[in-house]
């Protein structure tokens, strides 16, 4: 399957030329690896994809069971990523068809004020930030005049919305803020800017110093807000969205790193969740630290897979899991990162 459509490459490899443009010019190469998706993996993502595209409701969006039913915006926005991971574009791929689908969900029901649906979930800025990614990347490799009108929307919101900590909060302008809604909107930010959407320098660089401000200096993670604990998930959102604001090489995201290293554990509570940050900021980092991490990361993801006649999936574990959609679009595009195929996870 995914041998069949290397056409796409074109379009990710064009639209890196984007994101060099929206990195500070002394940013230094990304340390090239030997990662490879071997052919048991690629059978794994090819299952997975047809997993993600089976469950696909008829409006377009998605959402299982528990808490991906409550946030239909969110996990649409995560399954659309995962799909584009492996070079499926609207109109493109062997879910090409279902891309598509999706993408016309977010469009047709964001309002005038670039929300997307209603505001009675307390929690919209969150499910706002990844819609608005998916859509960002969307636009980037295909330039749709139909998604570009409704991504400057969604971008004046996010923009609009930033408190004066710098930060962001579950609803906008709030006077606190917090590392996982403030990464969500860094990174739509990114993918908005790669795509030649206008966002302000100062909005970058207010987000870097709320993320900094996060810093826990005795252990070198990050924490949920300024002054709280260090933890795994918080550390790998704020070592990335250092990076997608160009700071790859900032001596907060390599101590970051290693302490991504020195407290994996599957079992701790927001493990996927964080998966879905460590494993881009670690391949961003490139090098030994990318290879280290597909190959003890991916070898754990890899065992907990299930297999179901040719779909496969990653069920959902306690809070941190969400639920079976949302699981699979997390490892499936960590699994697939070897690809290429987001131009935002380049540098």
């Amino acid at each position: 399957m995914l041998r069949s459509i290397k056409i796409t490459l074109i379009i990710a490899i064009a639209s890196l030329h984007l994101v060099e443009a929206a990195a500070p010019s002394g940013a230094k190469p990304r340390p090239r690896d030997n990662v490879k998706v071997s052919p048991a993996r690629e059978k794994i993502i090819e299952g997975a994809m047809k997993y993600i595209a089976s469950k696909q409701k008829s409006n377009g969006s998605w959402g299982e069971n528990g808490m991906e039913l409550g946030h239909p915006v969110a996990i649409t926005g995560y399954a659309l990523i995962a799909l584009q991971s492996a070079g499926n574009l609207p109109g493109e791929g062997p879910h090409g068809k279902t891309v598509k689908k999706g993408m016309d969900y977010l469009l047709n029901i964001m309002g005038p004020d670039g929300i997307y649906g209603a505001r009675a979930s307390g929690q919209y800025m969150y499910g706002h930030g990844i819609a608005t990614i998916a859509l960002g990347e969307l636009y980037g490799q295909t330039r749709s005049k139909a998604i570009r009108s409704k991504l400057e929307r969604a971008i004046k919101l996010i923009i609009a919305s930033q408190n004066p900590q710098g930060g962001w909060r579950y609803r906008p302008m709030v006077r606190d803020a917090d590392i996982s809604v403030t990464v969500l909107q860094v990174v739509a930010l990114r993918a908005a800017k790669n795509a030649g959407i206008d966002v302000p320098q100062r909005t970058i660089d207010n987000a870097v110093k709320y993320v900094k401000a996060c810093h826990n200096s005795s252990s070198g993670g990050f924490s949920y807000q300024p002054g709280s604990s260090p933890g795994f998930a918080r550390t790998a959102a704020a070592i990335y969205s250092l990076q997608v604001c160009g700071l790859y090489d900032d001596p907060l995201v390599l101590k970051g790193s290693k302490y991504l290293f020195a407290n994996h554990r599957t079992s701790q509570e927001w493990y996927t969740y964080g998966s879905f940050y460590a494993a881009p900021a670690q391949y961003m980092i490139g090098g030994e630290t990318w290879e280290k991490w597909y190959k003890v990361v991916g070898d754990s993801v890899v065992k907990n897979v299930k297999k179901e006649g040719s779909f496969y999936r990653w069920d959902a574990k306690g809070r941190s899991g969400v639920g079976p959609i949302f699981s699979t679009a997390v490892y499936t595009i960590m699994l697939a990162m070897p690809y290429h195929y987001i131009p935002l996870y380049q540098r």
